[in-house]
C-alpha cells in the first residue's frame, strides 16, 4: 500500500482529512519533538486507528508531507505518484 493510500484510508475510517488530524495533533501539543509512540497511542485511542495507519500519520505529524522518493515512479505495491503527500482530502485532489 502506498503512503498516500494509508492517508486516504485514514480519512475513510475517521471522516477527517489528514490535515484535520494533523491540526488536532498539534492542538494537543504533539510535534516533531514528541515521541512517536505517544502520538500513535493517541491516534489509536481517539480515532480508532490501527498501528500501521497511526504510524503513517505520525510520520506526517512529525515531518510534514514530504516523503522519500524511493517508491515514486516505481511499479511496486508501495509506489506513490509524488514525493509530497496530499493532506486536504480525497475529494479535493486534482
Amino acid at each position: 500500500m502506498s503512503f498516500q493510500a494509508y492517508l486516504d484510508n485514514i480519512e475513510e475510517k475517521t471522516g477527517l482529512t489528514p490535515r484535520q488530524l494533523i491540526d488536532q495533533a498539534h492542538a494537543h501539543g504533539f510535534d516533531e519533538g514528541t515521541k512517536s509512540g505517544e502520538i500513535a497511542t493517541w491516534l489509536k485511542t481517539a480515532h480508532g486507528l490501527g498501528h500501521g495507519h497511526a504510524l503513517a500519520l505520525v510520520h506526517v505529524i512529525k515531518h510534514g508531507p514530504q516523503i522519500s522518493g524511493k517508491h515514486v515512479g516505481s511499479t511496486g505495491s508501495h509506489r506513490d505518484a509524488s514525493d509530497t503527500l496530499w493532506l486536504d482530502g480525497k475529494a479535493s485532489k486534482h
